[in-house]
C-alpha cells in the first residue's frame, strides 16, 4: 500500500480541516499502554530485569511525563537506552544497558518508523540487534491487542466530534499502527467522522498533515491540529497550523474548554492570537525536559 497515496487521496469537502492525535489525547489510552504493554515487553528483550526499577522510571519519563511525551516507539526506545546508560544506579550494578548502533543507522534513514518498515530491513539484513528489535514491538502490539480494550473516549470528545461534523474535514494523525487506531475508534463507533486514520505506517505527524492538505487550498487558521505532546505541536507548527493542546493529567478540563470555546473560536476566526496564545503558554509549562533523578 502507498501510504502517501493515501494520504494524499483524503477528499477536501469543508473549508476547514482538524487534525486529532489518538493515545492520550481523544482515549485515556497512554499509561496502561505504556506501563503494561511497552514497558514489560522492553525489559524483556532488552535483558533488563536486574534494572527493572529503573527501567520503569526512565519509560515512564520518556514516553509520558517529559517532553518527549507521544513519541515514536522506535525513538522511544533510542531516548530511553540513551538515559538509562546514564544512570549511575545502572552502571554501579554493572547492568549492561544495550547501545543498538544498528537501530540509530535505520532510523536516520527510514521515515516510516513501524514494523513493515522494520519487517523489510530485517529480511534484507537478517541483523541480530534488528531481529530483536522488531521482536520486542511486535510483542508491544500483541500485548496491547490483548489487553486495551473497553476504553472510552475522555469526556468532551464526541460533543467537539458532533459540533464539527459538516464543518470541518477531520483525521486521525498518530504513531500508532493502523490497526490499533482502527479498532479503538471502530469499537467507540466514532471512525464515521473521520476521512482517514493515519498511524506510524503513513510516516511522521507532520508528513501526515502535509500530504493531506497540500494542494487543497485550506485558507490561513483553517487547519487545526488536537494533540497531548510536544510532537503534536511540532507537527502544527510545520504545516503553519493551529493547535490545541490536551493537558496530560488534565484532559477532561482541556476536552471541556475545547468543546465550548475552543472549537467555536476555530470555526469564527478567533482562536489565532492571544487565545492561542494562552494555550501554548499553559502547554509548555505541563511536561518538563529534565528528569527527576537529575536534580
Amino acid at each position: 500500500m502507498d501510504y502517501v497515496v493515501q494520504l494524499r487521496e483524503v477528499p477536501k469537502n469543508h473549508e476547514f480541516m482538524i487534525c486529532f492525535d489518538s493515545d492520550g489525547c481523544i482515549f485515556d489510552t497512554m499509561e496502561i499502554k505504556h506501563k503494561e504493554c511497552f514497558c514489560p515487553a522492553f525489559i524483556k528483550h532488552m535483558n533488563l530485569q536486574a534494572g527493572s526499577k529503573y527501567v520503569r522510571e526512565v519509560w515512564e519519563f520518556v514516553n509520558l511525563y517529559s517532553k518527549t511525551r507521544g513519541c515514536n516507539r522506535f525513538l522511544a526506545v533510542k531516548e530511553g537506552l540513551k538515559l538509562l546508560r546514564e544512570r549511575p544506579e545502572m552502571k554501579a550494578r554493572e547492568i549492561d544497558v544495550p547501545a543498538l548502533p544498528r537501530m540509530h543507522a535505520w532510523i536516520k534513514v527510514e521515515t516510516k518508523l513501524g514494523n513493515p518498515a522494520l519487517e523489510a530491513k530485517v529480511e534484507e539484513t537478517k541483523d541480530p540487534e534488528l531481529i530483536v528489535l522488531l521482536a520486542w514491538s511486535k510483542e508491544v502490539n500483541e500485548r496491547i491487542a490483548d489487553m486495551v480494550h473497553g476504553i472510552s473516549p475522555f469526556p468532551g470528545v464526541r460533543d467537539v466530534l458532533a459540533k464539527a461534523d459538516g464543518k470541518a474535514d477531520m483525521m486521525v494523525v498518530s504513531q500508532t499502527p493502523v490497526e490499533a487506531l482502527t479498532r479503538e475508534w471502530e469499537e467507540n463507533k466514532i471512525d464515521h467522522y473521520l476521512s482517514l486514520i493515519a498511524g506510524q505506517e503513513h510516516g511522521t505527524k507532520t508528513e501526515h498533515i502535509k500530504y493531506a492538505v497540500e494542494g487543497k487550498g485550506y485558507g490561513e487558521n483553517k487547519i487545526l491540529m488536537v494533540g497531548d505532546a510536544p510532537g503534536d505541536l511540532k507537527a502544527a507548527r510545520a504545516n503553519n497550523a493551529l493547535f490545541f493542546p490536551i493537558l496530560p493529567g488534565n484532559e477532561e478540563k482541556s476536552w471541556a474548554e475545547f468543546a465550548s470555546n475552543g472549537v467555536n473560536k476555530f470555526f469564527d476566526g478567533s482562536f489565532a492570537g492571544d487565545y492561542q496564545e494562552s494555550l501554548l503558554d499553559e502547554f509548555d509549562q505541563a511536561l518538563p525536559e529534565l528528569p527527576p533523578w537529575k536534580y
